[in-house]
């Protein structure tokens, strides 16, 4: 593991983590993350997040504590709301947050459904890289908004992403003022100019071995400075992107993917204390 360089502008105003279309096999076979969430002693639920015509299906897990806790919204990668997905979105439970994970694709799917809708990865991925990302916006504040109005909650929010998620949560910094802390997972940088409507620290957690993202790194990095926001990056030598999923995968076979994997649940839980 080593500190980070910065992030290059962006080409394209994509939040597109094309490469994860490599890894669709792995990403759709996730029998374990299934065995993972079954196992858990947290209460999960399904809830619907409504707001004018429109409803999204989230998934929302507790921690077992005895206080009100902060909410951290999740955001998946472009294979849509996985088991994986969920699976992380307990494994951040544990650490005594309440997590919310929206399903974007909600009402986006074949028949009006959701990721669980598709027929097969590629499908899921195109329609992922296809959403308005003014609706996304739309989804993620109501998910949050709803969440915070739990009887549990105490009122912190922090946003979460991987992948495509990462990109989303980049940007969803940008425009929601009273996050506590934006966690970016292998996921592009927003244009330049809309840092400055940042107001919470944004961390950065990248792959050695995925310059398509980790090589944006050193420009977003004077970018944040020059703007005045704080911007702490980790690059995690020889992983690869997606390294939170694989490194859990029984399939993986890059140790590098483990060990980032586990380094980077503990800079999470640290941060999130930190808050």
């Amino acid at each position: 593991m080593k500190n980070s360089l910065p992030l290059l502008p962006r080409v394209a105003a994509v939040f597109l983590c094309a490469t994860c279309g490599l890894t669709a096999v792995a990403a759709h076979s996730q029998d374990w993350a299934k065995a993972v969430l079954n196992k858990s002693p947290r209460h999960q639920e399904w809830v619907k997040v409504t707001y004018g015509s429109r409803t999204v299906n989230a998934f929302v897990v507790y921690p077992e504590v005895s206080h009100k806790a902060p909410v951290v919204l999740l955001i998946h990668e472009i294979f849509g709301l996985t088991d994986w997905a969920r699976s992380e979105a307990d494994d951040i439970a544990a650490m005594g947050y309440i997590v919310i994970a929206p399903d974007l694709l909600s009402g986006f799917g074949p028949n009006g459904g959701d990721t669980s809708a598709f027929p097969d990865m590629q499908s899921t991925t195109k329609a992922v890289s296809g959403l308005d990302p003014a609706i996304v916006t739309a989804d993620l504040n109501a998910a949050a908004d709803y969440a915070l109005k739990f009887p549990a909650a105490n009122g912190k929010l922090a946003v979460i992403g991987f992948c495509w998620g990462g990109g989303q949560s980049f940007r969803f910094a940008t425009q929601r003022k009273d996050l506590s802390a934006a966690f970016v997972f292998y996921g592009p940088p927003p244009p330049t100019e809309s840092l400055v409507g940042i107001t919470a620290p944004v961390y950065g957690f990248y792959a050695g071995n995925d310059a398509r993202i980790t090589a944006t790194v050193p420009a977003t990095k004077d970018a944040m400075a020059a703007a005045g926001k704080k911007y702490e990056t980790v690059i995690y030598d020889g992983a690869g992107h997606g390294f939170m999923r694989a490194g859990e995968d029984p399939a993986n076979t890059n140790a590098a993917n483990t060990t980032a994997r586990t380094e980077g649940l503990k800079r999470l839980e640290a941060l999130l204390k930190g808050m």
